[in-house]
This record gives C-alpha cells, structure tokens and sequence, in this order.
C-alpha cells in the first residue's frame, strides 16, 4: 500500500496501460512537456515521447475527431480536456461520431476511446470552467459515463474504461485531485456500471456522486452523532445508473434525498427521480429529495459561488424534514 494523490492515481493508471498496450496513447491541450494543467500526464512525456503523449492545438473539434477516427483503426485514445466545459466545441464528434458510429457501421467499427479531464465548479474558476455536463452527455446514445471520487476509484475506473471497447465520458472533479487515499501495489480494475454502497444504513438513502460525496459525508457524520442512521451511495457509474443497487436501499429505507452539482432543471437528479419512481414508487414512503445546483451560471464572486451549490447544512436540513415525516 502507498499513499497517493488522485491526479498521480491518474497517472499511475495511464502509465500501466500505456505500458501493457502500444495502441494507447494520450492527446490534449499541454499534456506533453508541461505535464497537463493538473499534471495527470507528468513525466510521461519523456517516457513515451510525441507520438504517444501528443500536444495538441487549441482545437477541441479537431483532435477529438481524430482521436475518433483513431479508435476506429484500433489504437485506443485517451483525450484529455484541459477542461471538461472546453469539450462543448466537439460536441458533435462525441455525440454524431463517437456515441454513434459503432452503431450506425452495424458493428463495424468500435470506439475504444476515453475523454477525460476535470469539471465541477471549483474555486472562483468562473461561469466558463465550472460547468457540470455529465447531464448533457447523458442524454447521447452509445456512450458511457463515470464520475469518479477517491485516489482508489479513479485508478480503478481509469485502468477500466482504458481497456473498454466503447467510448467512455471520464470526470474528475477540480478539487479533488489532491486527495490522498493509501492504494494497493497489486494492479486492480473496478466496474464501470456499479455504484458504492459508501455507508450502510436504514433510515434514509441519500444518493451522490463525484464531489457531493463528501459534503454527504460530512452532514451524515454529524447526523450519525445525533442517533441517525443513513445510507450513501456513490453513483459513480452515470450511464448506465446502477438502479439495482438503488432499488435494493430504496426497499430498506423508503426514503431519499438526491446530492448533486449537476443543475436541477435536466440533471443527473431527474433521470435519478424518474428511474426510482418507476422502480420503487411504491417504496417510498415520501416524494423524493432533490438537492441540486441552482439553475444560473457559476458566478465568479466566492460568497455568491459558494451559495449556488448544496453543502452539509442544507443535507442535514432535509433529512431531518423526512425523519419527522416519519413520526
């Protein structure tokens, strides 16, 4: 076991797979000498060189269709977005080639391909670069997508998706990159489809994904001191949802509130609330708990910032409103 940060766990997972396998290879926006703008591609540069740690112009559409049409050649690309809001300008490579061609070649092609890089709303980053758009991929056919929360999971899920043979949305959270989290020295691989069962509990299922994870920790070690006593799972996986795992708590608790930073009007919360509804209607005991990002553009001023996203206080809040339901 040895400590490490997320964006090294990162690292270390690219390093292994570009090691086992010539035909991976890493392209973006300063990947290669300067190491990527969170240094996910440190050193590699000098250990595969340009062909395989490729820097890129500021061109998103371009080398993301070209990573496209290098996947369907069998190399397996991982683009990098220098940020994740950047990759809106090739929007339609990944949903009219990337989700797509697998499908409309009747199985010809495959598209091995990871894009991955960093989202959420971080520390006064601004409208531009704090976008959350798991929600606008989710909606795209032939695509999946993995939100990943811990240094294990990361390398785990990366390691994963690397070797998967259909495209895969990677998101990493700004602020999560200098975690530390003790990982094993064995090489290991976590499923792209399953969420984590983070606490088990029996009173309310509160359901989170990527950074929301911890403020869901925090307001739940709180409550655990007052005589609660909560579930949490961790997406992880957001296409597809694992809706086994949630049917399985929702039966035990009857209860749950969703934690998101994906923008309440189309998020990741409401694909959440209708699939429960369908499964588990008559389970639930009270209407589903939405906590999500308010609906306006990330504000760069920090108070204002600060107030656009859900934290511990307003989690506690809610869980205590279907407790007293309960009485």
């Amino acid at each position: 076991m040895s400590k490490q940060f997320m964006f090294n766990a990162l690292r270390e997972a690219i390093d292994e797979e570009m090691a086992n396998n010539q035909r991976v290879f890493v392209l973006g926006e300063d990947i290669g000498h300067y190491g990527g703008s969170y240094k996910v591609t440190k050193d590699l540069h000098a250990k595969y060189g340009d062909l395989r740690i490729l820097d890129t112009p500021i061109a998103e559409n371009s080398f993301t269709g070209m990573a496209i049409g290098a996947a369907m050649t069998g190399l397996r690309p991982i683009v990098e977005g220098m940020n994740m809001s950047f990759l809106l300008l090739a929007f339609n490579q990944i949903s009219n080639n990337a989700g797509m061609l697998r499908y409309t070649s009747g199985g010809n092609f495959s598209i091995p391909l990871v894009i991955r890089g960093p989202g959420g709303v971080g520390r006064q980053l601004g409208a531009e670069h704090s976008q959350r758009l798991e929600a606008y991929f989710q909606a795209i056919p032939g695509l999946k997508i993995v939100a990943c929360s811990t240094p294990y999971n990361a390398k785990g899920l990366l390691k994963s998706a690397i070797r998967d043979n259909n495209p895969v949305i990677f998101f990493e959270h700004v602020l999560l990159y200098n975690l530390q989290e003790d990982l094993p020295d064995n090489e290991y691989f976590l499923p792209l489809d399953k969420a984590e069962v983070v606490r088990e509990g029996s009173q309310v299922t509160i359901i989170t994904y990527s950074r929301m994870r911890y403020h869901v920790i925090q307001a739940v070690d709180m409550l655990v001191q007052e005589g609660y006593n909560p579930e949490i799972i961790d997406l992880i996986s957001l296409k597809p949802i694992d809706i086994k795992t949630i049917i399985t708590s929702v039966k035990k608790t009857n209860n749950v509130i969703i934690v998101e930073e994906c923008m309440k009007t189309g998020g990741i919360g409401a694909e959440l609330i209708a699939q429960i509804n369908d499964n588990c209607f008559d389970d639930l005991d009270a209407p589903v708990i939405r906590l999500s990002s308010q609906d306006i553009p990330t504000p760069y001023n920090g108070k204002l910032e600060k107030a656009t996203v859900i934290h511990p206080e307003q989690i506690i809040e809610s869980f205590k409103d279907l407790m007293s339901l309960k009485i």
